[in-house]
């Protein structure tokens, strides 16, 4: 069933900030509970993780209110990231199909920029991301298997 959620980066502290949330609004961690970077299968041609990161959140959901979810992650700089106000927030659109979530990504993205092209990611889904020509960040995850 699609879904909308809204994404947060955090610096180092999503774990601090969700456990907060939690405390706000109640309920258990969803989606399979929390995933930290170590969960992540090693690849090929990718640099291995920092082990200072090792710990920190890859992803943790929290239903809030009227069926909405809250997600979020840690953003560490040794990946590459840099955390401002503006950027630590995404739209996350979860489609039922990928060619609903290919129209949706080719809307968006055009006139804005391409931050990740929509493509098969380790943990199952069709995936990409996306700032529209007004900086709205979106990201897109389709866990239906095949077109």
């Amino acid at each position: 069933m699609a879904r909308v959620s809204t994404y947060l980066n955090f610096p180092r502290n999503t774990e601090e900030a969700f456990n907060f949330y939690k405390s706000v609004f109640g309920g258990e961690f969803s989606g399979g509970g929390i995933a930290r970077f170590k969960d992540i299968p090693a690849a090929e041609g990718m640099p291995p993780i920092d082990e200072n990161d090792k710990n920190l959140i890859m992803h943790i959901e929290l239903p809030i209110l009227g069926g909405h979810i809250l997600m979020g992650t840690d953003a560490p700089e040794s990946m590459g990231f840099k955390v401002n106000f503006g950027n630590n927030v995404y739209i996350n659109l979860e489609p039922d199909t990928r060619a609903e979530t290919k129209k949706l990504f080719e809307s968006l993205s055009n006139g804005g920029t391409i931050t990740m092209e929509l493509q098969v990611m380790f943990w199952g889904a069709y995936y990409g991301s996306c700032t529209d020509k007004f900086g709205v960040q979106w990201m897109f995850n389709c866990v239906e298997k095949t077109e």
